[in-house]
């Protein structure tokens, strides 16, 4: 008797390619972003340039897990993404708040207003994509 290896679902498909690249876009401005601020000028606002460079990352892994594809995959993007929303709020509550907190702008800085809002509305869609695609691999 053989075992059949299962192909990962793929998340990918339809909608998932345009958060793949959207996300893939991210992942290039927050880290591209945050790693020309932290070498020229880290000390004029670090927390700022740090937030980047985890916004970057958070993107990335996100990027990777959908690519990847897989129940254990979509789980790990759904919990990246509900935390990467979490920052997005966390940040741009922060920066309504108390502006000198950030001498700088972050990706998330008043909820991604620099890109377009791009960084609160990603995870919102990337979260209903994901729960989508769960649906889709359940049901029979």
């Amino acid at each position: 008797m053989t075992a059949v290896q299962e192909k990962p679902a793929r998340l990918i498909s339809g909608p998932g390619m345009l958060l793949v690249w959207f996300y893939g876009v991210m992942v290039v401005g927050a880290v591209s972003r945050s790693a020309y601020q932290i070498g020229t000028d880290f000390g004029r606002a670090p927390l700022a340039y740090a937030l980047s460079a985890v916004a970057g990352l958070v993107y990335g892994f996100i990027t990777y897990t959908l690519i990847r594809g897989g129940e254990t995959a979509r789980r790990a993007a759904l919990v990246c993404c509900a935390a990467e929303l979490a920052g997005v709020l966390i940040v741009g509550t922060w920066t309504l708040v108390d502006r000198s907190a950030f001498p700088d702008a972050t990706v998330w800085s008043y909820y991604g207003a620099g890109y377009i809002f791009i960084p609160v509305l990603l995870p919102l869609s990337a979260m209903y994509w994901l729960r989508k695609a769960r649906t889709a691999t359940v049901t029979p």
